[in-house]
């Protein structure tokens, strides 16, 4: 039986935060889509371009199955999570979030040594801007987003900018 995605639901963020002690940099996105709830994972859509555009940055396969990915976020020293821990919405649809309970993104940047968090789009920056405090929000760089719905970046374009920040 397929949801209505036009009904808001109040969604619990299904996944914990993903990182390791050694973990360098997080990537935090808004809220998993309808499409990664489903599938279990951050940036499950098969349309999005996170995991294509990490692979092409880091030199390495593609990585497809949940443990591949967090393989490959270990070895990358890269932490993942998302801004919102809760919320109401409509399906995917970033512009009916609301009612909105923040991460806590602190905790991942205590206990781990992350020295730069990129905002995977401009979902993500307004509410991590909105609820964190104000250290947090300066280790912060936005980034374009890689979701399909950002037609305005290639895959190009979007490893260019993401790969230049990766490397600073």
């Amino acid at each position: 039986m397929q949801k209505n995605l036009f009904v808001s639901e109040r969604i619990v963020h299904p996944f914990e935060p993903f990182f390791c002690g050694d973990s360098r940099v997080l990537f935090v996105g808004s809220l998993p889509s309808v499409k990664s709830r489903e599938n279990g994972f951050y940036y499950g859509h098969p349309q999005n371009r996170f995991w294509k555009m990490l692979a092409i940055v880091f030199f390495e396969e593609r990585p497809n199955s949940i443990d591949e990915k967090k393989d490959f976020l270990r070895r990358n020293k890269i932490a993942l999570y998302d801004s919102i821990k809760e919320c109401t919405i409509c399906g995917s649809a970033d512009s009916s979030i609301r009612d909105v309970k923040p991460s806590d993104i602190k905790s991942i940047v205590e206990n781990s040594k992350v020295e730069k968090i990129l905002a995977n789009g401009k979902t993500a920056t307004k509410f991590f801007l909105k609820y964190q405090d104000e250290a947090l929000c300066s280790m912060l760089k936005i980034l374009p987003s890689t979701s399909p719905a950002n037609a305005a970046f290639s895959l190009e374009k979007l490893c260019e900018i993401w790969g230049r920040e990766l490397k600073n």
